[in-house]
């Protein structure tokens, strides 16, 4: 009996372990299996990863497909910008950040900026929330959208304007505001070759020779044409001593380039702390539409002048002007995607562009001639011409050009008056344009 027992549990046992090896092979060959399928499937994935990878350079969209070679021309653009801005030092500090936006946002597939995120002048927060719509770029252009980053430049720009000349001499006002004649001709012409009020009107604001206002103003009204406007803004603003000379001889005699004005007299503390208080009350009453830029550069200034603020008037004038201009100039360029730069609209903004500037050079020169008629102390025209805002160029192109007929003769001073006021007269005129068509 007991031998009986110890055989069936001997074949019992050998039964479960012939059924454990099978059950352990038939694992095996599973995994085996397994095995080869999960090589073959990722020998497979490799291959389309590949053929992935090669459709998403940017060298294969560029010759692939069938606009890719406005991003050729894009980018020899861009490459154009900055030899300008490093080799020839035009407006280095911002044409260079343009230049280089442009530079990013016309590499295909970098997919830094998206033009329908901004699409009909709105921000479209939906597509703002995801990473496939929306990229680094159009995270900074919002500081451009809302109106942040202009408004911080005319801080800066405010706390490094001395008021001191246009405060001795209050006629240069008038010189100032005459400058912004280049902005409502130009107004006028752009509406007359079929450019809608807006676009005009962002248009004509070139004619200021306000980068940050251009900005600001097209921002608000046209952002479709920020790219073109902020380029063509930024490069007559580098051009100055090349187009205005011209324009000032021809509008002027040796005999009224040769005169000498006085010494402008001192003007005290007292003066310069409540300028820009008043300035900023007044301007902000009349035009609420000009608060914000004017506001911003009355603060600066009043900063500077107060003597109170010495640590914050040097942060405006150097940690933030900095840091936003490199903001402001990359967004810029960003915008002047190829679909947006490469039409004939460009090239009529460009052209506009130096027409504006032009009146407003000629409009100064000839408002100052007007005013010789009555003054019993002549003023020299020339300091007309630096009512536009190119500060402080546009005044050493006034003292360059008078000095080559007086070599004695100084007029830096002088021109710095209508200078600063032209500052004032181009974000009063955005504000204007602004509460009329915003």
């Amino acid at each position: 009996m007991k031998l009986i027992k110890v055989l069936i549990i001997t074949v019992a046992m050998l039964f479960v372990g012939a059924l454990t090896a099978n059950t352990a092979l038939h694992a095996q060959d599973e995994a085996a299996v397994a095995t080869e399928t999960a090589v073959e499937e990722e020998t497979i994935d490799l291959g389309e990863t590949l053929s992935d990878f090669s459709e998403d350079m940017g060298f294969v969209q560029m010759f692939t497909e069938d606009e890719g070679w406005k991003y050729i021309i894009m980018l020899c653009v861009s490459f154009f910008l900055l030899y300008l801005a490093i080799v020839k030092k035009f407006e280095p500090l911002l044409l260079l950040p343009i230049a280089f936006g442009m530079l990013l946002t016309n590499l295909p597939g970098a997919e830094m900026f998206h033009n329908e995120n901004f699409a009909g002048g709105h921000v479209h927060w939906e597509l703002m929330t995801s990473t496939d719509t929306a990229g680094l770029l159009d995270y900074l252009y919002l500081g451009v959208k809302l109106g942040i980053y202009p408004c911080l430049i005319f801080v800066g720009i405010g706390a490094m304007t001395d008021f001191g000349p246009l405060l001795a001499n209050p006629k240069s006002l008038l010189l100032g505001a005459a400058a912004q004649l280049g902005i409502f001709i130009t107004f006028i012409c752009a509406c007359g070759m079929g450019f809608t009020p807006e676009e005009a009107a962002s248009i004509g604001i070139i004619g200021g020779a306000d980068g940050p206002t251009a900005i600001f103003l097209t921002s608000r009204l046209a952002p479709h044409l920020l790219g073109p406007i902020a380029v063509a803004a930024y490069s007559y603003m580098a051009l100055v001593p090349v187009i205005q000379p011209p324009i000032m001889r021809a509008l002027t005699t040796k005999k009224e380039r040769m005169i000498r004005m006085k010494q402008l007299r001192s003007v005290s503390k007292k003066e310069k702390i409540l300028f820009p208080i008043i300035v900023a009350t007044f301007v902000s009453l009349l035009l609420p539409a000009a608060a914000s830029l004017v506001g911003c550069l009355m603060l600066g200034n009043l900063m500077k002048e107060s003597g109170v603020c010495e640590r914050l008037s040097k942060t405006v004038q150097n940690e933030l002007m900095n840091i936003v201009t490199i903001f402001l100039g990359i967004t810029v360029g960003a915008t002047a995607t190829a679909t947006a730069f490469l039409n004939l609209q460009t090239l009529e903004i460009l052209i506009i562009g130096i027409v504006a500037f032009s009146f407003g050079t000629g409009g100064g020169v000839l408002l100052a001639k007007l005013m010789n008629l009555f003054l019993k102390e002549p003023i020299n025209p020339l300091i007309g011409s630096a009512g536009v805002s190119a500060v402080p160029m546009a005044a050493r192109v006034s003292q360059t050009v008078g000095q080559k007929d007086d070599p004695g003769n100084f007029l830096l001073m002088h021109a710095m008056g209508p200078n600063v006021a032209g500052v004032i007269g181009s974000a009063v005129a955005a504000g204007l344009l602004l509460s009329i068509l915003g």
